[in-house]
């Protein structure tokens, strides 16, 4: 019997793992970067072995040194999690030869199919060896690991070396292991999975299909089980993820990917490990995957068949990340989490910070409920009432996403969000945050303790940033309290510190107000107060290209110097935070007058990279 547990991993999938090893009385072991020192898996591990350094590359992705701390730590059995080491024959091969148990595929099965080449191979498929005109689009992506990372499509012939480039890089950071292939982008397809458990003595479970269509940057946003709609085809895709899994002699949780366009089924791959989307199926088959890992690993035989599934699972992804911009990750302090009457999994609590090193997801919201619109709405209503105080998240985009007819109608495909993201991202934020903001802001500021005078007087104001528009507010302090003159059909029926209610058009509205420093909340719309006067030297020259987020230069522009002539939208460096590349273009053309920017160098948001001199 397996007694204790190292998890080669961090953040929410640690802590995951965790939970299901302290019901089964099974004492935790957690591995960390310095950046994650004081990170929610650290902390809620009954041990933790520091691994020195910050980059996944140093830290994360060195299994010689994860074995060394499973070892001195006295576990008996290591779990790899997802992403990473996840998916690594050597380092699993690694586990075993220290004696210790691998909760995981065999080696041989890992190598087989975790690399994507090979698994097209064994299924009787190839990617491209050249490219041509007539090939396009295709999508460049990594042979190892997942998660969007390391994945490029190419809709130009002459970009796909630069592409190839780039998600080498990217795949290297991510996997350790750079290698990239490329093959023909079918557009305008649903991604379905199938969830497989094998054990040892011969036992393949096929637990239903997910369906993963909603995706940004070929990564996952929203997943549902079961994938709607399917009718025959599911049975044809059991049939084929159990054929892969016996191909391989497969042991332990693993999905077989698949993408569907025109009623016909592409292969994908293969991923050896347990998905971020694992909790759907869970909810519908009523069971604890990893719970069932480690059975495996111990030797357990599963049941002939799997249990009966029942009812509809949704699971949302929470990023910090700004959709609306390019999907730019976020970085700050997270003030407070909150999401009611849903499974939550995270790797953050109140107050922890969320930095650059490492992917920006939050957490996992995961509904359950009889049937699929049950379920949709039971997610959507969750995620609007939650509290997420902290840096910008994708909260609102999940909420219209699961609102939107196409995907309540269960019509949607992987171009999901290349159709409507401007839409789901246009601002609508509420018109009576910034004077709930200023009123909870006045509470008790009068000299007198929140007294009123007597006499005519000039309103007070307040300035707030909301969704990129400012907004002045003016109050008055009087006999009744706290008013105001700037809204008609407005009644302040109560104001203190963390709560304003207001009578809107004879609908009373209760308004929650945080504040953490200049930043503030009311109920789900952030807000920045700004200074009464704007500060004159807070300028940039026309043409300044400045950080979008804190992070790495990874690499220049070759031939890039100043007074080099520049057009617009030209890839001039690129910016490497929470695990993915981004690209920095030059605003407009004309001349590069100012370098900044050198390849490893640590950046702030709003660091200032370049200068371009625009054209006359």
């Amino acid at each position: 019997m397996i007694a204790s547990v190292l998890v080669a991993n961090r953040g929410e999938i640690a802590c995951r793992v965790f939970r299901t090893c302290r019901e089964l009385g099974i004492r935790t072991v957690a591995v960390h970067s310095d950046a994650d020192e004081n990170a929610l898996h650290a902390r809620v591990a009954d041990e933790a072995v520091r691994l020195p350094g910050a980059a996944p590359s140093d830290t994360y992705l060195r299994g010689d040194l994860i074995v060394k701390a499973a070892l001195s730590a006295g576990a008996d059995a290591v779990h790899p999690g997802y992403g990473f080491l996840s998916e690594n024959a050597d380092f699993a091969r690694a586990v075993l030869d220290a004696g210790l148990v691998w909760i995981g595929p065999p080696p041989e099965a890992i190598e087989a199919m975790a690399s994507k080449t090979r698994a097209k191979k064994l299924m009787g498929l190839a990617p491209l060896s050249t490219v041509t005109a007539d090939d396009l689009p295709v999508l460049v992506k990594a042979a190892a690991g997942g998660g969007g990372r390391g994945m490029r499509v190419v809709r130009e012939l002459g970009d796909l070396d630069a592409e190839l480039t780039a998600a080498r890089a990217e795949a290297l950071g991510a996997f350790g292991d750079g290698e990239v292939f490329v093959e023909p982008y079918v557009e305008g397809g649903r991604h379905v999975e199938v969830q497989i458990l094998a054990d040892t003595h011969g036992t393949v479970w096929a637990l239903g299909t997910r369906d993963c269509s909603l995706q940004r940057r070929h990564q996952k946003v929203i997943e549902e089980a079961p994938a709607p709609g399917l009718g025959e085809l599911t049975q044809t895709l059991h049939d084929l993820s159990v054929r892969a899994a016996r191909a391989v002699d497969y042991v332990g949780a693993g999905t077989v990917e698949f993408l569907i366009a025109d009623g016909r089924v592409h292969f994908l791959e293969m991923n050896t490990r347990l998905q971020v989307e694992h909790p759907v199926t869970e909810a519908v088959f009523g069971i604890d995957l990893v719970a069932l890992q480690i059975q495996v690993a111990e030797g357990s035989a599963l049941e002939n068949d799997p249990p009966r599934a029942r009812g509809h699972a949704i699971e949302a992804r929470l990023y910090a990340e700004d959709p609306a911009n390019a999907w730019a990750p976020q970085t700050g302090t997270l003030h407070r989490l909150a999401v009611p009457d849903v499974r939550l999994d995270t790797g953050y609590t109140d107050g922890d910070p969320i930095g650059v090193h490492y992917d920006p997801m939050l957490a996992k919201a995961v509904a359950h409920a009889p049937t699929r619109a049950e379920a949709l709405r039971k997610l959507a209503g969750a995620l609007e009432r939650a509290t997420i105080h902290g840096p910008v998240t994708n909260r609102e985009l999940l909420v219209r996403s699961l609102r939107h007819p196409e995907f309540a109608d269960a019509r949607m495909d992987t171009g999901f969000y290349d159709r409507h993201l401007a839409a789901l991202t246009t601002p609508a934020p509420d018109p009576y945050a910034p004077l709930a903001a200023a009123l909870a802001d006045a509470h008790g500021r009068s000299r007198f303790g929140g007294g009123w005078r007597n006499l005519p007087s000039q309103p007070q104001t307040k300035r707030y940033a909301m969704a990129g528009t400012e907004y002045e507010v003016r109050y008055h302090h009087t006999r009744d309290g706290l008013t105001t003159t700037e809204a008609d059909g407005v009644r302040v029926l109560h104001a203190d510190a963390r709560l304003v209610v207001l009578e809107v058009d004879g609908v009373r509205r209760k308004f929650e107000v945080a504040r953490y420093g200049g930043q503030v909340f009311v109920n789900a719309t952030p807000l920045t107060a700004l200074p009464r006067f704007p500060d004159p030297t807070a300028q940039q020259a026309p043409g300044s290209l400045l950080a979008p987020m804190p992070g790495t230069v990874v690499r220049v522009a070759e031939g890039l110097a100043v007074g080099a002539a520049v057009t617009a939208g030209e890839p001039l460096l690129w910016l490497e935070a929470m695990k993915m590349e981004h690209r920095v273009s030059a605003p407009t053309a004309g001349t590069l007058s100012a370098l900044h920017a050198t390849p490893g160098q640590q950046v702030e948001v709003g660091a200032l990279l370049a200068v371009v001199d625009p054209t006359p």
